[in-house]
């Protein structure tokens, strides 16, 4: 057994058991000691295939993880360039035998955040993400490295099914729900034979499939991980489970209610939800109505709030931000406003007042995000720190023309952000030339070793 494959038995086993633009003035206000020297941010960018590593303590990109099997040979074919020229995003994924990923999207920690995993979209499957040391699990040494090729062979990851859409772990991190958009139907994995399939060990990771409605974009649970709730892309309705977790801690679900979200969300497009922090309401983004809402966790799920979010907002992911100054919800929106700082065009975020009583809550103000099509949204353990992901590259003649861009933004007082700074996300730097970082979707915060939002 050689070394590597030694390193990797002795990670996969301690997971399994456990289960730049900145403004100077601000960053200098942002709380320090809400920032801890293990905390990463990671991001999954849908075109190039890779995942952003940044440090929350510079607000810099640490490293990126390779998700491509381009340079693993020497020959054109494994190329990321050939004979000079680099081909388009689009175009590199359809190159002679490329096995990597394709349309990286989802990506989720797990309870204790030393795992994360991360959806392929078009490849149809799920790699596992080892968050302490930021790589890959089951990549093996290639054979073939050297001068001018990597140094891993990529994993093929775990095959699940058509447009797996999100991973959620459940609340004991026993499992991992994949919701297959493509298909309808629910992959449930048992982590700890995940890690073991990813290292060549064992097989057979998909414990069962769960019908369910048809295009389901997300599963998420209960504060008490005894209860999911599964959108839809393609039907207005709520698939709600009860989870029925046994004495080793894995699920036998059950479907309690199917819910009509019609006069919610009339287009049947509900990407994203989560539920609040404590546990007691689930929130929606309706991209296509444009619009958010919630219900309750218990009882028949009623319908809490209905919030509109202006023409075109387009509605992405939602996160919950409650400290001493305020509770609330935001919404990333997607649409693109002129006006934006320094004449900057920029997407916004919706700011939500929850303190306000259920039937009650509304928009209350937003502010430009300092990026293009705003998606994934996280904070951090103290709620005090935001981070957001963008899709589309900044205009021409700002600072950060031509790159994907992650920004940073005080929330200490949750009503009134304050911006820290604009990441460019680079690019990853392969032997035959550099793939620039691109379409950022989803964003998580990780502190490995501490609960977080899925414990």
């Amino acid at each position: 057994m050689n070394e590597e494959r030694r390193e990797f038995i002795k990670i996969s086993a301690a997971l399994a058991a456990s289960a730049g633009l900145t403004h100077a003035g601000l960053a200098q206000a942002q709380d320090k000691s809400s920032v801890q020297a293990q905390d990463r941010v990671f991001i999954t960018n849908e075109d190039s295939n890779t995942l952003t590593v940044i440090d929350p303590r510079t607000n810099t990109v640490e490293t990126t993880i390779n998700l491509t099997s381009f340079d693993e040979d020497g020959r054109p074919p494994f190329r990321f360039v050939t004979a000079g020229v680099a081909p388009t995003h689009a175009a590199m994924i359809h190159k002679p035998l490329y096995h990597g990923c394709i349309d990286a999207h989802g990506a989720v920690p797990s309870p204790d955040g030393k795992l994360l995993a991360t959806s392929g979209r078009g490849s149809s499957n799920v790699y596992l993400i080892d968050a302490v040391n930021k790589r890959v699990l089951g990549n093996i040494p290639n054979p073939t490295a050297g001068p001018t090729t990597s140094a891993d062979r990529l994993s093929s990851g775990i095959l699940v099914g058509r447009e797996p859409h999100e991973p959620t772990f459940t609340r004991n991190g026993k499992e991992l729900w994949v919701t297959l958009r493509g298909e309808d139907r629910i992959a449930i994995l048992d982590v700890e034979r995940a890690l073991k399939q990813v290292g060549g060990t064992d097989a057979g990771a998909i414990i069962k499939y769960v019908p369910t409605i048809n295009g389901p974009a997300q599963v998420w649970f209960d504060a008490k991980g005894t209860t999911a709730f599964v959108a839809s892309q393609k039907a207005s309705k709520v698939d709600v489970f009860r989870v029925n977790a046994d004495k080793s801690g894995h699920s036998h679900p059950e479907r309690i209610t199917t819910l009509d979200i019609a006069e919610q969300d009339k287009p049947g497009f509900t990407p994203f939800l989560k539920t609040s922090p404590d546990g007691t309401e689930v929130w929606f983004s309706h991209k296509l109505a444009d619009a958010v809402s919630c219900r309750a966790t218990s009882g028949k799920f009623d319908l809490l709030d209905s919030v509109g979010l202006g023409k075109m907002g387009r509605p992405n992911h939602v996160e919950f931000v409650e400290n001493a100054k305020g509770k609330v919800v935001y919404a990333s929106l997607a649409r693109v406003d002129d006006g934006g700082p320094e004449g900057v065009a920029s997407s916004q975020l919706a700011i939500i007042d929850r303190s306000a009583k259920p039937g009650e809550r509304k928009m209350v103000g937003s502010f430009f995000t300092r990026g293009r099509e705003a998606h994934g949204i996280w904070t951090n353990p103290a709620n005090d720190l935001l981070y957001i992901a963008h899709e589309q590259d900044e205009l021409p003649g700002t600072a950060n023309a031509g790159q994907t861009v992650c920004t940073a933004f005080d929330v200490s007082d949750p009503f009134n952000p304050r911006f820290i700074a604009q990441i460019p996300l680079g690019s990853l730097k392969l032997p035959s030339g550099e793939l620039r970082n691109k379409k950022s979707i989803n964003l998580v915060y990780v502190r490995p070793g501490t609960k977080g939002q899925t414990a």
